[in-house]
Order: C-alpha cells, then sequence, then structure tokens
C-alpha cells in the first residue's frame, strides 16, 4: 500500500530558497597576531639601531676598509678562493655522491672502501691533508703510472711540477668535502621510504635508472640544505691555503 501525500500550492523551489542562507550579509574579519605583529615590530626597530650604529661610528673606519677591500691583491685572492670553492664543491659533490652510492650498494668490498675512505678523510684536520699534499714531492719525487708487476710506465711526471700549490688546494678540499658529503647523500638516500623503491623495481626499472630518477631526486629535499651549509664552510676552509 502506498502513502501519498497532497502537496498542492506548495511550490518546492520557494522552500527552498527561503532555507538558503545569505552569506554576503557576513563580513570576514582575518585573524589577529598581535604578538607576531609585536616581534616584526621590535625587529625592525633592533635592525634600524644597529644599522645606524655601525654606519654612523666613525671608529668603525669605513673609508680605511673600502681602500683595502678593493685593493687589487685582495680582489685577485678573493678571486682565487671563489674559483677554488666552485671547484672543489663540484668535485667533491660528485665524488661524495659516487662513495654514497658505493657505501649503500650490496657489494661488501665497495662498501667497506666507501666507509674505510670516509672514516679517514673525515678524521683527517684539514691543515694536516693540505701539508701532507703540498709535501707530496718529498715523499714521492715522481708520480708514474704503469702496467702492474711489469716494467712498461705509461705515465712519469715530476711530483712537483705537476702537484702545484694551487692543485695540491684543489685536491685537499675535495678529497675533503667527498667525504662529508658522501655522508649528506647517504642521509638523503636512506630518507626516501622503502615503498618508493619497491615501486620501481614492481615497474622493472634497472637498478642505476632506480638510483637516478626514483631515489636521488627525492632525496635532494634532504642533501640540499645541508649540502648548502658544506659549501659555505668549504669556502671557510679555504683561509688555510
Amino acid at each position: 500500500m502506498a502513502l501519498t501525500t497532497d502537496f498542492a500550492g506548495i511550490d518546492p523551489a520557494a522552500g527552498s530558497n527561503e532555507t538558503k542562507t545569505d552569506y554576503a550579509r557576513y563580513r570576514i574579519v582575518p585573524a589577529r597576531h598581535p604578538w607576531r605583529t609585536a616581534g616584526t615590530i621590535f625587529a625592525a626597530f633592533v635592525l634600524a639601531a644597529v644599522l645606524y650604529s655601525t654606519f654612523t661610528n666613525p671608529r668603525w673606519g669605513w673609508g680605511v676598509f673600502a681602500q683595502w677591500f678593493f685593493a687589487e691583491p685582495v680582489l685577485v685572492g678573493l678571486g682565487r678562493t671563489l674559483l677554488l670553492t666552485a671547484l672543489a664543491a663540484v668535485s667533491g659533490s660528485i665524488l661524495g655522491t659516487a662513495l654514497a652510492l658505493a657505501r649503500v650498494s650490496k657489494s661488501p668490498l665497495l662498501s667497506s672502501l666507501s666507509w674505510g675512505y670516509i672514516w679517514l678523510l673525515r678524521s683527517i684536520p684539514m691543515i694536516v691533508l693540505l701539508l701532507v699534499l703540498n709535501n707530496l714531492g718529498y715523499l714521492y719525487e715522481t708520480i708514474t703510472i704503469g702496467v702492474p708487476f711489469t716494467d712498461k710506465v705509461l705515465f712519469d711526471y715530476p711530483t712537483t711540477q705537476l702537484l702545484t700549490p694551487f692543485a695540491a688546494a684543489f685536491l685537499g678540499l675535495t678529497l675533503n668535502q667527498s667525504a662529508f658529503f658522501a655522508e649528506i647523500v647517504r642521509g638523503g638516500i636512506l630518507s626516501v621510504d622503502q615503498g618508493q623503491l619497491e615501486a620501481a623495481a614492481a615497474l622493472g626499472l634497472s637498478r642505476r635508472r632506480q638510483a637516478f630518477r626514483i631515489v636521488l631526486p627525492q632525496a635532494m629535499r634532504s642533501i640540499l640544505p645541508t649540502g648548502f651549509n658544506e659549501i659555505i664552510g668549504l669556502a671557510k676552509s679555504t683561509s688555510m691555503v
């Protein structure tokens, strides 16, 4: 049996319009952050006071600073510092990435060699490493490359001519930077969820493509902040050269 109700004379559309809320009469009030505003004002006040004190105090001697800072020897040294930092950062990052991939590899030999390299280079102070490389010519008069266990020599060159002071500094900074950067990259690789590797393996991707297409791009989120800190520290380390 069906029950029917007579709604004759009632417009359904009119009823729905009566219940519809008129949001146009409401005023949107943004959230207030009084402590953030007070902190911003305080920080601006402190910054203005520091800048005013710094640039109006004659004891700072800004004229003398400008005279010596823009001197030719200082600018030449600054250029060499930036060049050395850029070269060591690029080469150290490449070598560090290779060391990190070897460290997390399934090969016991590669993993052990990478671990030993990282442990040794992170343990040696930078100044000691630079001194050893700068005096490497005393330990080895020539750098020789040949076929092992034979007398055939492929390359033979005096160490002091090949390893110039700039080359020794570049090599020392690169070796030191690669050891620290390897641990940064390894930490970034381990931060990637294991499910990403399983999904990539399910798609049939090779290990190399998994590393360079799946793992490393996602690991960059963890690598870049700490990596830039290392580059800043590397620039400061050039003062020992």
